[in-house]
């Protein structure tokens, strides 16, 4: 069996460096090119150092780039996770979606979306992954985190998938090279790599050389079968989960077949149903080093493509300046032509008549344009005094051709002056804010493929969320305001049970389908300040507003004791609405927390005849006739 995965992992290693083999190399021009600075021809460049003329490289492209990375990390896409079936619910959707906040921020995510992205625009295509790890050194408890893959070109693809996230992804790949020290170190119990370097056979050339062999984790994605039942009251269950012990309560724990039959619940329906199996296996080219099933039915490696492109049935990612790179290069020209003819000004010829410099002049003539010399001397006799050329100045089609080139850049990116910082005639805000959208919406592509890595990122944790942590009692959830809460979760099957107050609330993870959807724009803290603005805006339109709004505005303050100020004046607005006479509960709904400070008021009670306790009031006896006065005894009839 290990013989067959190794030859299999082989081949769609090759089939898959071959297929991508035209994105990779023009992907590695890129980096090359833009982020290295290597922009001249060796050639051309070693021929200008030969004769000593100026070889420029003013690389305007990283500008270009940042621009595009940098707007992304101001506007972080954020993941709202939704119920899509009946035995998902609104509360459960939001504790997920706070998990996956928390797995975000405890795993710094943003470091993996921005390095991702950054590839995308630099090359073409970027990469960030999930994985599970345990807590700490000694607990038994996983949780989910996003890894960024500093090196995109580490990663090979399934090159015959066709949607633009990994979900038909069949294989993938996640490869470095060790060397030998360092694969021995690793990998104790595993072949040395000296034992099976020689005698290569076809396709070990891309695993193993002279010092270093490649290890690689090698993910598979493969259909399977099995059966799927429906209960009568229309969930769907596994036909495998029959078998499995389900806690009902303290101490007692039965098959889940006869708690449902305790729930007078029945199977009426079923089928085989296809899925897919994700192993992840560590190999080399001789060996599988470890091998585990992944809790998910999607390979969690999450693509961030530049500008696709289909020709001829094979798909191209295009980086952001691949265009502009032809630009670039007669820019460096250009500026280094001009560079050249200002550095030739000092320099100039002399016209001199012929015989005019005495011999024993001519070695200070000779260096006049390179040596400082106190005085030159000519025989007058021979002709008149020598003239140097003036210097014409730097033609103007030099200095129009390198802003040519330089606007060609700025057309072909899409990024033009007003995003890249340049002051234009435009003096209003608005007018400012629509030159620089007409960059962002040129470029918007690289931040929409962004959003839909982390949509699929999404969708992977959703999937693995149920198997990692419901095992926990509780799980730590951070809010849409990125505040931290504890909610109590459980693993059992079926709705989450109900409870009266909050803290008896408990979450099955498990239980439902639910799906996610990505929302690009500022930040929590961006947001907040733009609140402020908003509403100050409005209580100087509008002043009665303050009253209403004054905790609000508060509230999204960032400065110490803000929490506090606007508590109290919740308070104050919480009295003087009593004090309206506006319903108790309505002002609860609007401000819980000062609701707390406040007993709700008893409805008042009705009295009875004197003496009576309160609220109660006197009640006809049975079998009494109509019309009978309360409190003479039955049978007795009034005397007229």
């Amino acid at each position: 069996m290990p013989d067959k995965i190794i030859e299999d992992a082989l081949q769609q290693y090759r089939f898959s460096a071959e297929g991508s083999s035209h994105i990779r190399e023009l992907a590695l021009e890129d980096i090359k090119f833009a982020r290295l600075g290597e922009q001249w021809k060796d050639k051309d460049r070693r021929a200008r150092e030969e004769e000593g003329r100026p070889c420029l490289t003013v690389n305007r492209l990283p500008t270009f780039i940042r621009r595009v990375v940098n707007d992304a990390r101001q506007n972080k896409p954020s993941i709202s996770v939704h119920p899509v079936d009946g035995g998902a619910d609104y509360d459960t959707a939001q504790v997920i979606g706070g998990l996956i906040r928390a797995i975000e921020r405890g795993s710094n995510a943003a470091l993996a979306y921005d390095t991702a992205i950054d590839n995308a625009a630099s090359c073409g295509f970027g990469f960030f992954r999930i994985t599970t790890d345990y807590c700490n050194h000694d607990t038994f408890d996983q949780e989910a985190r996003i890894e960024r893959v500093a090196n995109p070109f580490s990663v090979h693809w399934d090159v015959s998938s066709t949607q633009f996230d990994a979900s038909d992804w069949g294989f993938a790949f996640v490869s470095d090279l060790l060397t030998d020290d360092e694969f021995k170190r690793r990998y104790p119990k595993a072949d040395h790599a000296s034992d099976w370097r020689e005698g290569q056979g076809e396709g070990m050339e891309d695993w193993v050389d002279d010092e270093r062999v490649r290890v690689a984790e090698y993910w598979t994605r493969e259909e399977r079968k099995r059966k799927i039942l429906r209960l009568t009251d229309g969930r769907v269950m596994r036909a495998d989960q029959m078998d499995e012990l389900v806690q009902i309560g303290p101490g007692l724990v039965l098959p889940m077949k006869d708690t449902l039959a305790f729930q007078g619940l029945a199977v009426n329906g079923e089928r085989e149903a296809t899925y897919h199996e994700v192993t992840r296996r560590v190999i080399n080219a001789v060996e599988v080093l470890s091998e585990e099933k992944w809790p998910g039915t999607m390979i969690p490696i999450c693509p961030v493509w530049g500008e696709e492109v289909i020709y001829r049935g094979k798909r191209h990612f295009r980086s952001l300046i691949r265009d502009a790179r032809d630009s670039q290069v007669m820019f460096n020209a250009w500026r280094s032509a001009s560079t050249e003819l200002v550095m030739l000004a000092p320099r100039a010829p002399w016209l001199v008549a012929t015989g005019s410099i005495p011999p024993d002049e001519v070695l200070k003539w000779e260096t006049a344009n390179t040596r400082n010399h106190a005085y030159l001397e000519y025989d007058p006799a021979m002709g008149p005094m020598p003239q140097r050329i003036p210097f014409s100045g730097v033609p103007a089609g030099a200095l129009q051709e390198a802003l040519n080139a330089q606007d060609d850049m700025k057309a072909v990116t899409g990024i033009y002056d007003a995003a890249l910082g340049a002051r234009g005639n435009e003096t209003s805000g608005r007018a400012i804010m629509a030159r620089q959208r007409e960059s962002d919406t040129g470029t918007f592509h690289f931040i929409d493929n962004m959003a839909r890595a982390i949509q699929y990122a999404g969708r992977v944790l959703i999937e693995i969320i149920p198997s990692i942590y419901s095992e926990r009692q509780t799980v730590q959830i951070l809010g849409d305001d990125e505040k931290q809460r504890v909610e109590r979760v459980t693993a059992a099957v079926g709705s989450p049970p109900s409870a009266e107050d909050p803290d008896g609330k408990i979450y099955n993870l498990a239980a439902g389908k639910y799906d996610v959807t990505v929302k690009v724009g500022p930040n929590y803290q961006t947001q907040r300040e733009e609140s402020v603005a908003a509403m100050t805006e409005l209580m100087r339109a509008y002043p009665p507003a303050a009253e209403a709004l004054g905790d609000l505005v508060v509230q999204n303050m960032d400065w110490p004791g803000a929490d506090k100020a606007s508590e109290r004046i919740q308070v104050l607005q919480f009295a003087k609405g009593m004090e309206m006479g506006l319903p108790y509960q309505v002002l609860a709904d609007l401000m819980p927390q000062a609701a707390r400070k406040f007993p709700q008021p008893q409805p008042p009670q009705p009295q009875g005849p004197p003496g009576m306790p309160p609220g109660m009031m006197p009640q006809p006896m049975q079998g009494m006739p109509p019309g009978m006065p309360p409190g003479m005894p039955p049978g007795q009839m009034p005397q007229g």
